[in-house]
Parts: structure tokens; sequence; C-alpha cells
């Protein structure tokens, strides 16, 4: 059974550069020249890098949904 598929959503305007969600899922997030997060997809299949990023963002600039 294929992985569940989430939608997410990144915010740079609340991005504190802390870079844990690159750190955690870095074939989703990325980051800018001034360090804030960049998504590089926004539809991705249910992973614990992904969730992992999702929770360790300490400014909620990325979420489901």
């Amino acid at each position: 059974m294929p992985a569940e598929r989430m939608s997410l959503t990144a915010d740079p305007s609340r991005c504190v550069g802390a870079g844990h969600c690159v750190r955690s899922a870095p074939e989703v997030f990325d980051q800018s020249e001034d360090g804030t997060v960049v998504l590089l997809r926004a539809e991705v299949p249910e992973s614990d890098g992904v969730l992992d990023a999702l929770d360790l963002c300490p400014s909620l600039a990325t979420r489901l949904g």
C-alpha cells in the first residue's frame, strides 16, 4: 500500500532560519540565501523526516495543508 500523501505549506516570513526542516527532510525543504525556508515540493508522501521537520520548526513556518 503506498504511503499517504501530504500537502505542505511554508511561510518564509515566519521562518527564523533554524534549519531543522532541511536537516530532517532535505528532499523537501531547502533554505534561501538569507536562511529562510524554501519548499522544494508541496505534495509529498508521508514520512518520518517530513513529520519531524514539521514538529521541530520553532516558528511554525512549515505546516500541513
